[in-house]
């Protein structure tokens, strides 16, 4: 499994102001609308809901929203680069400013939790992550997400 398989280049999106959330998670749903045709109001419901368990603020700035969502074949990713960092509730109490969204179908098994772990390994590279943050420019972060970032089957 690789990113560039979870992560189309039309997914990627660079957010100047976001002053929520709920307004994130509102964005993330309209991206994966447009990139993969998922229900933009199902998808906000099912990441709240998700949400509602515990904050998905892995710290570093890094949010991993995830969720089980309906019309999506296998498991399908957003990235989001937020210009101006929101409190997410993370573990470090450090204020988001990369999110990755991960939506996988409801019937999901071992793929989901093997593409949440690729996304967060890679996301704990802090020399990646500062790439990251030093470019606004949509089709480079997606460069830098998918250039040669795999995992070995398990």
């Amino acid at each position: 499994m690789d990113l560039s398989k979870i992560l189309d280049a039309e997914a990627v999106k660079v957010l100047a102001s976001v002053s929520s959330k709920k307004r994130l998670f509102q964005d993330i749903g309209d991206l994966a609308h447009s990139a993969y045709g998922l229900n933009a109001g199902q998808t906000v419901e099912a990441l709240m809901e998700r949400e509602s368990l515990g904050p998905t603020g892995v710290g570093h700035g890094v949010a991993l929203p995830h969720c089980r969502v309906s019309g999506v074949t296998g498991v399908k990713g957003v990235f989001l680069l937020l210009e101006k960092p929101i409190d997410f509730g993370a573990i470090d109490r450090q204020a988001v400013d990369i999110a990755f969204a991960l939506f996988a179908p409801e019937d999901a098994g071992v793929e989901h939790l093997k593409a949440l772990a690729l996304v967060s390994r890679t996301l704990r590279d802090q020399t990646l992550c500062s790439k990251l943050r030093a470019n606004h420019d949509a089709p480079t972060l997606h460069a830098i997400l998918t250039e040669g970032r795999s995992m070995q089957a398990a």
